[in-house]
């Protein structure tokens, strides 16, 4: 048997990813970073909060001068963004408002509930032993030299948050790889068309599209090719693209020719057949420009278990970011056959019990054309080759699908 057929889910990754490389590092707006993956640390300049800032709305005194019936002079005002200009001295109290700094000299906010002012003095109820400080110390929530956002990390609305906290208005990021999808087969039209009696919608494409560009990818729909050597080869040569993908004619038959179309375009395969189920017919290469090629099956359940699997990595890689597969575990609530001699990702869905657990049940019907099936899966479930039956109440590995 050739080195390249029937290899294990983990051995074809590895050599998918074996040369996946980050790509070039470009610099972005701040606003524009949304999904994209760091190319350099960010490191904090300045501690934040810069200063002592008070918690709540209130009173900033000395703690040591706070005694039942003590009066305090209103000695001025400190908001956020204007700072009481002075220290505070014995007998002084400062009206502060959240967020604003503590002036020097005070060491306690006391809240405006426990306040009552009377013209230019003000006392405070005092039931017990002093109030809790209320004030947020400088370098609270990160220190200058701390760093903040490892360098890989992919960027969402917290790590933005976080950027701008310590005033970062440009990023260094990877650039997000480019993505030619293309679906062939005689029996497909584009959704919206009036198909023949023997022909059906294309639509592993739009989905495919959709990961892509969730996975911090460019996508870009190439227009679906018949089963035509010269069609499908020209349709390769002329997309601009880091990564192509390749949706249907995967396998061995008669009308299986994107391998045949692109071996005009010096195809090298890397991978030829994955021991996986469902998607044995994937396949990856290079052509002889440096483009890298996967070739996914064409029943849609199998392109988009093994576009989990292999095209998520690879995209992973190509922004710098971490290709691990983020597994889970869950308790079966239905029993499971024995395995096969093929890995089996299959469709299932996942609930929580009152105890917090993930229990999950896999759909009774893994047929790799349904897409009825996967629109109501949440994650999949992994059955190792040669796996024994499974009981209900045992753990099993998943990988969550990322829904909306």
């Amino acid at each position: 048997m050739s080195p390249l057929k029937n290899l294990t889910v983990e051995e074809a990754r590895g050599r998918m990813l074996a040369d996946a490389v980050r790509l070039d590092v470009e610099a972005v707006d701040l606003a524009s970073a949304l999904g994209r993956v760091l190319a350099a640390p960010i490191v904090a300049d300045r501690d934040q909060p810069p200063f002592d800032a008070s918690a709540m709305d209130g009173w900033a005194v000395r703690r040591a001068d706070l005694a039942p019936g003590v009066r305090f002079a209103v000695a001025g005002e400190s908001a956020a963004g204007r700072a009481h200009p002075r220290p505070v001295q014995a007998g002084q109290a400062v009206r502060i408002f959240t967020g604003a700094p503590v002036p020097p000299g005070a060491d306690l906010v006391v809240i405006q509930e426990n306040a009552t002012r009377e013209g230019e003095a003000v006392s405070f109820t005092i039931d017990r032993d002093p109030p809790p400080g209320n004030i947020r110390p400088a370098g609270g929530d990160f220190r200058s030299g701390e760093t903040l956002l490892a360098e890989g990390v992919r960027l969402d609305a917290w790590r933005l948050s976080l950027a701008a906290a310590a005033g970062r208005a440009r990023l260094d990021v990877a650039r997000r790889p480019r993505v030619a999808i293309l679906a062939t087969g005689d029996e497909l039209v584009p959704p919206g068309a009036r198909p023949a009696p023997d022909q059906i919608f294309e639509s592993g494409s739009f989905a495919l599209a959709a990961l892509v560009e969730a996975w911090g990818g460019q996508a870009v729909r190439l227009k679906a090719q018949s089963d035509d050597l010269s069609a499908i080869a020209g349709a390769v040569r002329s997309a601009e693209a880091d990564l192509v993908v390749t949706v249907g004619g995967a396998s061995v038959g008669d009308h299986d020719l994107v391998k045949p179309a692109l071996n005009t375009l010096g195809l090298s395969l890397r991978v030829e057949t994955i021991a996986v189920r469902p998607g044995k017919p994937t396949w990856f290469g290079t052509l002889a420009d440096g483009r890298r090629v996967l070739g996914l099956p064409g029943n849609p359940a199998s392109a988009l278990v093994c576009a989990e699997l292999f095209l998520r990595p690879l995209l992973a890689a190509l922004t710098g970011a971490d290709p691990a597969l983020a597994l889970g575990v869950g308790v079966l609530d239905a029993p499971l056959p024995a395995n096969g001699p093929r890995e089996h990702w299959m469709r299932a869905a996942r609930t929580v019990d009152a105890d917090g657990r993930v229990r999950v049940t896999a759909f009774p019907d893994q047929d790799s054309s349904l897409i009825g099936v996967f629109s109501r899966a949440d994650c999949l479930v992994v059955r190792p080759a040669g796996a024994p039956a499974a009981a209900a109440g045992q753990t099993v590995t998943l990988l969550p699908l990322a829904r909306g």
